[in-house]
């Protein structure tokens, strides 16, 4: 598979993979604007644009914008993250035209009419209720607060109540007129899409963009807390997170190799002690978050209430063992584990056009397979040792929901790391 990439008019970037044997493309535009780069007031904003663009375009309502989709048989959806926001369609690859321009129109045209804006506040303020009301969610909300308090980045994705209810439609237009610009967005294609094609539907479909300044988000400062949550629940959800790598980090693919081997499966070394061996919990497993200029390495465990004292000290005992004896033979069935990954991806177009896009994003140009490949194999137990070292050598940030009487102290906690 080979990407093609180029430029329009306004700065839009185009970036296609053509995948010959399928017969359904997945095609989406994302915008280099997220949570990240919203002001206090306007936190959970970018979100809230998300769910806003599929109520309704000038020459669309939100009742025809799924109909015309689901007509031919296709699929319409979009995601926020800190970072980014995405729109993107699946469909036949002659229905194409079709999912290019309905996101055209939306990302242009929506009209953000006053009843359907009041209509989703109300569901977004269920959706930040409801991930309240998850504790395997709320914990990762307040790790990322005790990870960058006070910070763009630390703040929930979906906003609070008070601020998701204080957008109106004039605030919405001109959060999109500010972000939504030609250099900050990449039309994505993946699957039966020509580039020359959607290079054309994009020429004349994105005519109206903005021409405004690119986003900048604040500069993130990693600062070790912590957040508690004292609910009534069956278990004790724990998170600890140390200063992770950004993209550019020359550790950006050791981190991802560290991961697998410390919790990525059932074969890594966290799953094997903390439940196969001890009985401690049912889930357990590491996570590796790059941002454009930091990044999160961390652990996620969920144990009952009497056997969090037990477990803290394990997990604290993996992570500062790998410092010291991550082996050859453990780095090489990691290594192979994310490259079958990567490579098992590639086989759906979705996932294909989301990495397309992404790369483009973050490193200025997709990544072939032989170049990531050869980055992965570069990862040897001598670099996964020196990252264990990196990570566990500062405190670290410490996020946890439940009962909560038995679990150490912050101090304690992070006393068995630095």
């Amino acid at each position: 598979m080979t990407a093609s990439v180029s430029k329009l008019s306004n700065g839009m970037t185009v970036v296609t993979d053509e995948m010959a044997h399928l017969q359904s493309a997945s095609v989406g535009v994302w915008v280099n604007a997220g949570s990240r780069h919203e002001a206090l007031p306007d936190n959970g904003i970018s979100h809230m644009l998300e769910h806003m663009a599929f109520k309704g375009t000038e020459r669309r309502s939100a009742r025809a914008i799924v109909e015309e989709i689901e007509a031919v048989g296709g699929h319409l959806n979009a995601h926020t993250t800190h970072e980014a926001t995405a729109y993107y369609v699946r469909l036949l690859k002659d229905d194409v035209p079709l999912g290019a321009d309905i996101l055209a129109d939306i990302l242009q045209f929506s009209t953000f009419e006053p009843e359907e804006v009041e209509r989703e506040q109300g569901v977004i303020v269920q959706e930040i209720g409801q991930a309240a009301d998850t504790p395997d969610d709320l914990v990762f909300d307040l790790l990322l607060e005790a990870s960058f308090p006070e910070q763009p980045l630390g703040r929930s994705i979906l906003g609070t109540p008070e601020s998701v209810k204080s957008f109106d439609g004039t605030r919405l237009k001109s959060y999109m007129t500010s972000k939504y610009a030609g250099p900050q967005l990449v039309l994505a294609g993946a699957g039966a899409v020509e580039h020359a094609a959607l290079q054309d539907m994009g020429e004349s479909l994105f005519k109206a963009l903005p021409n405004a300044v690119p986003a900048v988000a604040e500069r993130a400062q990693f600062r070790a807390t912590e957040g508690r949550e004292e609910k009534d629940l069956e278990q004790v959800h724990l998170t600890l997170g140390f200063e992770g790598v950004d993209y550019a980090d020359p550790d950006y693919y050791t981190a991802q190799v560290f991961s697998s081997i410390l919790g990525g499966g059932m074969s890594s070394r966290l799953f094997q002690e903390v439940r196969e061996k001890r009985g401690l919990c049912y889930s357990v497993y590491s996570f590796n978050w790059s941002f454009d200029d930091t990044g999160l390495f961390g652990v996620y465990a969920g144990t009952a209430e009497e056997d969090v004292a037990e477990l803290v000290p394990v997990v604290a005992a993996e992570l500062n063992r790998l410092a010291q004896d991550a082996s050859e033979d453990e780095a090489a069935r990691a290594r192979t584990q994310l490259k079958a990954g990567m490579l098992m991806g590639l086989e759906s177009s979705a996932s294909r056009v989301e990495q397309l896009a992404r790369q483009q994003m973050i490193f200025g140009r997709p990544l072939s397979v032989e170049e990531i490949t050869e980055r992965v194999d570069a990862v040897d137990a001598e670099a996964l040792r020196r990252f264990a070292a990196r990570i566990t050598g500062s405190k670290p940030a410490i996020a946890a929901v439940g009962p909560l009487s038995t679990l150490e102290s912050y101090d304690r906690i992070a006393a068995r790391f630095a």
